[in-house]
């Protein structure tokens, strides 16, 4: 099975994604791996990765990128027999470049990251793969290419021959008419040579809004893909077609999405909700289907467990469920053993939930020290002031788009401040993210976050830590009592971050939409608002922050600060034994590939 998607999450070290999507793919080659899946990887070598976030003195965010040296990463040149690097060709925009590729192992998978930086290369040509994301539309349909068209060759000039592409999200979709190629020279028709590719490639969509889906116009696609469309032995008219709601509108622009669409066997998003989304938006491409009958299914989220947990936690379970308690991950049964007190007593739970605080804390103040010092503040700030090791602390981190609403917290200040200065039962919160570099409306949403930490009021107490990368994503879901999600609903696809928390002792508070709709059930964590969405964003924003301090006040705060005799919160570690009993063997990446192994792929893996 050969997986494209735009980017790879496996570590911090490999600086090739942006955020939740590119961790997402990380996580499926690793549970890929774990179970034994067949599995090879397809991406893109950004050498300048996405960007180091820097924090101006009044705020603004600063993008710097830094070319990564390929010597010093977990990864290896692909060579021919005679330890040449294996190259192949692609003809973008009337001119023929060379393109080769790295490997990155990780298990048993294999990530092969194609990269445009070569001496033969005219200089834009080198610097296709030199950002995520980055760049014009122009660039962008380079990228995308690259990808598709220059993925499959790769795979041929390698000899490897998949029985399944799965295209994870538009990018990739070029793909499908290099596969409608190979069959064209072969001799098939058109109409044989599409049935044989769609029974090749399967399909994900995330992105719940239609201007999320990379759309190209009639000119730049001719310009991008001239020599391409020659080679179909089709017309423009022809090839736009196939990206084309109303293939005869000349006015629209090809979507990477309805290419998708139009040429795999299964398609589905990424909740169940996401699901619902999906088929409503793409239903005029079905135009004699109803929308609950159009094509597209839904497979929720999980994440890597393993990648996740923090060393104490790991080896906690390893020594309460055993060495081989992961391989049974999927199993309900394994994790009722939780709600034994017996079994794990409180005093375990909030002894490790303490220390893993306490390391959170030291990890932020050590972080910000260097961030303040950065800009040139005074070196004898008294550091120790910031956070307390014994108040509710929240995490918050996630890319810095304005509809994840970073700060619905701080909607009403006023109620915010009592909240945050209750000094017998003191809250704290933490963020980390970046805004895209395009994205002003993100950025002041990221300011208005620094802005409000400088407050006397919430000094010490409102932290930004700048530079998210997965080492910050990772002693966040370790440290944090309580993950905070309040997307506008439901523009999260799926969300994982806080299936991170769990077996870490976190529990989540979070808007029913994505994952969280379908994992809570009252008892295993809190949820803003109903399971409604409403059209007007305004009125969103005022009920979920109120819903949102109502319980913060009423329900989370009392619970984490009712102690028994003994300093234990009873009824907050009752909700983490929930929390652990009926998330964690459903909300995993294996249980995700299995899944997609089952149903999609049609290849048999071992069910526990």
């Amino acid at each position: 099975m050969a997986y494209f998607t735009a980017e790879y999450g496996l570590h911090e070290c490999l600086p090739i994604y942006s955020g939740g999507r590119g961790i997402l793919s990380g996580d499926r080659a690793k549970s890929a791996s774990d179970i034994g899946l067949p599995f090879v990887g397809i991406s893109l070598f950004y050498r300048h990765g996405y960007f180091d976030q820097k924090i101006s003195e009044d705020g603004w965010q600063i993008e710097e990128y830094n070319p990564a040296q390929p010597n010093f990463l977990p990864l290896r040149p692909v060579l021919d027999e005679n330890k040449e690097p294996v190259k192949i060709k692609l003809n973008i925009a009337h001119t023929e470049i060379s393109v080769k590729a790295w490997e990155v192992r990780v298990g048993i998978s294999k990530i092969y990251l194609l990269d445009t930086n070569l001496p033969e290369n005219d200089f834009h040509f080198r610097d296709i793969t030199s950002k995520v994301y980055g760049g014009d539309s122009t660039t962008r349909i380079f990228q995308e290419i690259v990808l598709g068209i220059g993925g499959v060759r790769f795979l041929r000039a390698i000899g490897i021959d998949p029985k399944v592409f799965h295209l994870n999200e538009g990018h990739s979709a070029f793909l499908t008419l290099e596969l409608l190629r190979e069959e064209i020279n072969k001799g098939k028709t058109i109409k044989d040579a599409e049935k044989i590719v769609k029974e090749k490639c399967v399909f994900t969509t995330h992105t719940p809004v239609p201007a999320g889906h990379d759309r190209f116009t009639p000119d730049l696609i001719e310009y991008a893909l001239g020599e391409f469309i020659k080679s179909l032995g089709i017309s423009l008219k022809e090839f736009m077609a196939y990206g084309r709601v109303h293939p005869d509108n000349e006015q629209e622009p090809f979507c990477m999405t309805v290419l998708a669409l139009k040429l795999t066997r299964n398609a589905n998003a990424v909740s169940e909700l996401n699901g619902m989304v999906s088929r409503k938006m793409w239903q005029p491409l079905f135009k004699s289907k109803s929308e609950q009958d159009v094509p597209i299914g839904h497979i929720t989220n999980g994440i890597h467990t393993p990648t996740w947990l923090n060393k104490i936690t790991f080896e906690f379970w390893k020594k309460k469920l055993g060495d081989k308690w992961y391989e049974e991950i999927e199993n309900p049964k394994l994790w009722e053993n939780v709600l034994d007190e017996n079994f794990i007593t409180d005093e375990e739970i909030w002894a490790i939930r303490y220390e893993l605080r306490r390391n959170l804390i030291e990890f932020t103040r050590e972080k910000l020290l260097i961030q303040l010092l950065k800009m040139g503040l005074d070196s004898r700030i008294n550091i120790n002031s910031i956070l307390s090791p014994d108040a509710l602390t929240i995490g918050f981190s996630r890319r810095f788009a304005t509809y994840k609403r970073a700060p619905l917290i701080f909607y009403d200040i006023e109620r915010a401040k009592k909240i945050f200065n209750d000094k017998t039962k003191p809250v704290q919160i933490i963020f980390s993210g970046k805004a895209h570099p395009r994205d002003d409306a993100g950025k002041e949403f990221l300011r208005k976050i620094i802005h409000i930490s400088k407050l006397p009021e919430f000094h010490g107490k409102v932290i930004f830590l700048e530079n998210y990368d997965m080492n910050i994503a990772r002693h966040l879901v370790s440290g944090c009592d309580l993950w905070l999600n309040n997307p506008r609903r439901p523009l999260e696809a799926s969300g994982t971050s806080g299936q991170k928390i769990i077996l870490n002792f976190g529990l989540n508070f979070s808007i029913l939409d994505g994952w969280w709709r379908e994992a809570y059930n009252g008892t295993n964590g809190w949820a803003i608002g109903k399971d409604e969405s409403i059209e007007d964003p305004n009125i969103q924003d005022k009920l979920d922050a109120e819903s949102l301090y109502q319980i913060l006040e009423n329900e989370i705060i009392p619970a984490f600060y009712n102690r028994d005799e003994n300093g234990i919160p009873k009824e907050w570690i009752k909700r983490i034994r929930y929390s652990i009993a009926t998330i964690t063997y459903f909300f995993n990446t294996n249980r995700m590939v299995r899944e997609y192994a089952e149903k999609y792929y049609k290849y048999p893996v071992f069910a526990y």
